[in-house]
């Protein structure tokens, strides 16, 4: 429970304390609250950190990753990668689970919406290698799923999303719902 308690109050640490803007390069995406951050952190499994739950290698990507930054100790949250839908930080951070990489993006913070440590990372740096960007989920997306292959947005492809359209509709009320509404609006 002391780890727990611990490490919520890490999460809930503001960033005001420290400016991690400095050198960052990161691309404005103009969401409110936004705030340019670059800074090195340890790649952790977020449930393995908050519960002591551990799969080998921070869970292959079917788990929510952290980042622990190695200034102030504090567990920020990636929540995206640099392409346009908020997917992909679990997939262009697994490979460096337990890893110390440097990352440079897009911090959220807003105290009065209470959020803190939000992240949306658009680069990533580990050890002596390049900077690489973090913008391969729809390859690695499309790499896994060959039979989805196509034109338009990816999930309108997903086949997991299609079969829960089609045993759920559009909406999620069920398919008499999405017939009604479509009666009823167009």
């Amino acid at each position: 429970m002391r780890k727990f308690l611990s490490l919520i109050a890490l999460v809930a640490t503001p960033l005001a304390a420290q400016d991690f803007s400095e050198g960052s390069e990161a691309q404005s995406w103009n969401l409110y609250a936004e705030v340019p951050a670059r800074f090195e952190a340890t790649v952790v499994d977020v449930l393995c950190e908050l519960s002591g739950d551990c799969p080998e290698n921070c869970g292959d990507g079917a788990r929510q990753l952290g980042l622990i930054r190695t200034a102030d100790d504090v567990m920020v949250l990636p929540m995206k990668n640099s392409q346009p839908a908020f997917t992909g930080a679990v997939a262009e951070l697994a490979p460096f689970c337990g890893q110390v990489i440097e990352v440079d993006g897009l911090m959220i913070e807003d105290e009065e919406l209470g959020a803190r440590n939000i992240y949306l990372v658009q680069r990533i740096n580990a050890g002596d290698a390049d900077w690489i960007k973090a913008n391969t989920w729809t390859k690695k997306w499309a790499e896994a799923h060959p039979e989805a292959a196509g034109k338009g947005p990816w999930f309108r492809r997903d086949p997991r999303i299609k079969e829960i359209i089609a045993t759920e509709g559009y909406l999620g009320l069920g398919l008499e719902a999405d017939e009604t509404y479509a009666e009823e609006n167009f």
